[in-house]
């Protein structure tokens, strides 16, 4: 059965957010790879994980092997990324609101704060994957993934109940593949792209969104929309 969130108040809640093509206009790990990658295996890769063939902590592992790029050349690369110009106003309303939003992501930390870093963004919980440049190349660790499934390298339904503490109210903002699992255990989603077609095929409740702006404007506006959440 679902319920309507009236009224909402930011203090009740704990916010994720997805960070590719949701905090970042793009998908910058999937541009790394093109980017990057010694050949175009990594598209057969791509395709496998697509069709259910390899879960993504493999996809990864195997792409990220095709990867040669040092810990500069990636850095200067990183410094041109610029994030959603409203994830900082959402972060003040936060703040505002109490409230200390975590970053779920299937990227790499090295990836993720550097990139908050050169935005002037400090203070936020990341969870994420882990990147370390050796021998040439990258190692790769999987701390937040789910030992009994193998179909993700970060299980975000693991790290939203699990981080989401006293709130009553789960909110999550994503757009992939990878968010879809967290996006059905969340009381409020805002979903673009893949994540909102999934729901939709579902029939699972969600405020679709084209960039971060419908979710400040959401906030500011205290959550009077009238959206649905599950019981």
């Amino acid at each position: 059965m679902k319920k309507e969130i009236a009224h909402l108040r930011l203090a009740n809640c704990q916010v994720f957010f997805d960070f590719d093509n949701t905090i970042t206009t793009f998908d910058v790990l999937d541009d790394i790879i093109r980017r990057f990658a010694v050949n175009k295996d990594w598209i057969k890769i791509e395709r496998d994980w697509q069709r259910g063939k390899i879960g993504s902590r493999e996809c990864l592992k195997r792409q990220m092997k095709l990867v040669k790029v040092d810990r500069n050349r990636l850095l200067a690369y990183l410094s041109g990324i610029r994030v959603d110009p409203y994830f900082k106003k959402i972060l003040v309303k936060l703040k505002a609101g109490g409230v200390k939003p975590v970053i779920v992501s299937d990227s790499f930390s090295f990836v993720i704060n550097n990139i908050l870093r050169n935005n002037a963004i400090r203070g936020i919980k990341v969870y994420s994957n882990q990147l370390n440049f050796s021998n040439g190349g990258f190692s790769l660790s999987f701390p937040h993934r789910d030992k009994k499934c193998c179909l993700c390298a970060h299980c975000k339904k693991n790290s939203l109940l699990r981080k989401g503490g006293d709130a009553k109210i789960k909110i999550y903002v994503g757009d992939g593949a990878s968010d879809l699992c967290a996006a059905l255990h969340a009381d409020l989603v805002f979903a673009k792209g893949r994540l909102r077609d999934y729901l939709r095929r579902r029939k699972r409740s969600c405020i679709p969104i084209k960039s971060l702006k419908e979710v400040y404007l959401y906030f500011n506006g205290a959550g009077t929309h009238g959206t649905q959440r599950k019981s």
